[in-house]
């Protein structure tokens, strides 16, 4: 392992690993959400944040120095700052290609964002933003949950792809006074999987997949970004979650998945889906609260890879300031994670490789835009061919260096991307175990212990994999709101969100779906109440350590 230096923003006893430490391989205790279904303490869903917070480079408080109100442009976790040191600036500025409409900021472009969905606060509320896919997570039975984003990820996520202000002008991005992503015109499609508690099955991730891939037409999605990862202990050849990824990327759709949180506890490979190599797998770049390019190096907690597999490329991911949903598990349980001097009280910080992800995410969806017939190969070319080497560093994790989005701009307006680009990796024949696609991250049933393992999906049907793995190549595995023989969804588009339904298939535990609608009163004192989710969940040591890949969020498990 190449050595870094110390991990960065730790909390007192270690208190903000959430997302960076190894989960146990067999679970012990639930923490229970909502619903009423959990993840296991020893490995919830693995959303990829390293952390939330980790501002030791105290760049709220140098924002915040001169009237006690906080200033983006002085924070080099800003959005603002994000935008500029990756020169997605530089782009926003060039007229859109044909004739169309406005400049290359995402507009036309939908990105897929399979997490724990998305709350419609300021910055992702204007008509035409966000719409809402099927709710494939154990909250999708509670009307007061369905879509919404109750663990804080997915808007963190979502305000990185394509925020935008409501107040944000045309040909004003550039603004420092309000919030804007890196694609502020993309639409973002919002396929919620992951519940409060982060809790999530690799079942119902490849399911989500497999929907995006079998109705990108509908919204045009070009880009699927997964801030989520699993330890898997079969190759990507194998491997179903790979299958399905692979499948998306060959019906035209950029996936781009977060490297995982993991390198601090050593040389750790990326985890699945970021270690498939067809798809681009990010890592961390870490500003050591400096503006000078030289002192830019690999985020410790990027997982290192193997000689076989690195990430491609680094996009910041250090205390990245992105929205906030208000009492949301994120918010409760992690208060070192607001903005010092945000009046507005709209901004939360999180550090990891989910964070970098959404970024790269964002950066595909305006080169999307600048060439409509770019295939996700040569998306993939132009950003590496045009990161830019972190100067004075060697480090391997870094691959091609770190994002430049002008410069992949300006491959692909010279044409430079090479028409015949095209990887040929082996293919993933989904095959394997989904089982073992779990790793260490399970479900379990609050109510009788009963752990989500095995050949199964979260409605306990079997998994025949030759049969969902021909189906998912030729774009079937859904059949109207039917997924794997079950019905987890509604049919068609209702408004700007996928159409519900009621579950009346039981649980993989047995138990019925209906059991677990959670009256708000019972949602406010088992979720929210942070004294009640510490006892009945992760404290913060754990939580951060078991589920997120971006420092809390990403690290280690999941997402």
């Amino acid at each position: 392992m190449t050595v870094r230096g110390p991990r960065w923003g730790l909390l007192p006893g270690a208190l903000a690993a959430c997302l960076l430490s190894a989960a146990a391989a067999v679970p012990t205790a639930a923490a229970q959400s909502s619903t009423g279904v959990a993840t296991t303490a020893t490995a919830p869903a693995a959303w990829s944040d390293a952390e939330w917070g980790d501002d030791d480079t105290r760049e709220g408080k140098g924002a915040s120095r001169l009237t006690g109100a906080w200033r983006a442009d002085q924070d080099r976790g800003s959005m603002v700052s994000t935008t500029r040191v990756t020169h997605a600036q530089d782009v926003w500025g060039v007229s859109a290609p044909r004739g169309g409409p406005g400049t290359l900021t995402g507009r036309g472009v939908g990105v897929a964002l399979v997490d724990t969905g998305v709350a419609p606060v300021e910055g992702l509320a204007s008509p035409g933003k966000l719409v809402h896919g099927p709710d494939l997570s154990f909250e999708s039975q509670v009307p007061g949950t369905r879509y919404l984003d109750g663990y804080g990820h997915g808007t963190h996520m979502a305000g990185i792809i394509a925020g935008r202000d409501s107040t944000v002008k045309a040909g004003e991005e550039k603004t420092d006074k309000q919030f804007v992503g890196m694609a502020p015109d993309a639409t973002v499609v919002s396929v919620k999987v992951g519940a409060a508690d982060g809790g999530a099955d690799v079942s119902q991730v490849i399911a989500a997949i497999d929907w995006v891939v079998a109705h990108r037409a509908t919204h045009n999605i070009r880009v699927l970004n997964l801030s989520y990862g699993v330890s898997s202990t079969q190759p990507s050849t194998r491997d179903p979650l790979a299958h399905a990824v692979e499948n998306a990327w060959r019906a035209g759709i950029v996936v781009v998945a977060a490297a995982g949180n993991d390198g601090e506890d050593g040389a750790t490979r990326l985890t699945m889906p970021a270690v498939d190599p067809y798809v681009i797998a990010v890592g961390s770049s870490d500003h050591h609260g400096s503006d000078d390019p030289r002192d830019m190096r690999v985020g410790a907690w990027t997982n290192d890879g193997t000689g076989e597999r690195r990430p491609d490329l680094l996009a910041p991911g250090k205390s990245v300031v992105s929205l906030r949903v208000p009492g949301s598990l994120a918010d409760v349980t992690h208060p070192e994670g607001l903005v010092t001097g945000d009046r507005s009280a709209r901004f939360f910080r999180g550090t990891g490789t989910s964070q970098s992800a959404a970024v790269v995410s964002g950066a595909a969806a305006l080169l999307v835009q600048a060439d409509p017939s770019l295939t996700p190969d040569q998306v993939k070319n132009a950003l590496r061919a045009s990161a830019d080497t972190l100067p004075g560093s060697d480090d391997p994790t870094q691959g091609a260096g770190l994002l430049d989005v002008k410069g992949a701009y300006d491959l692909v307006k010279k044409n430079k991307v090479g028409p015949a680009t095209r990887q040929t990796h082996p293919r993933s024949t989904g095959l394997g175990s989904l089982e073992a696609a779990r790793g260490a991250s399970h479900v379990v049933d609050p109510d009788n212990g009963v752990v989500l393992t095995g050949e199964q999906d979260i409605f306990g049907v079997p998994w025949d994999a030759p049969v969902w793995a021909e189906a998912s190549a030729q774009q079937r595995s859904w059949n109207a709101g039917s997924w794997n023989g079950s019905t987890w969804t509604g049919s068609s588009w209702a408004g700007t969100s996928w159409a519900s339904t009621s579950w009346t298939r039981r649980s993989w535990s047995g138990t019925d779906w209906s059991r677990r609608s959670w009256s708000s009163a019972e949602w406010q004192r088992r979720s929210w109440s942070a004294d009640d989710f510490s006892r009945r969940s992760w404290s913060a040591d754990n939580f951060s350590r078991r589920s997120w890949s971006t420092g809390t969020w990403e690290p280690r498990g999941g997402w």
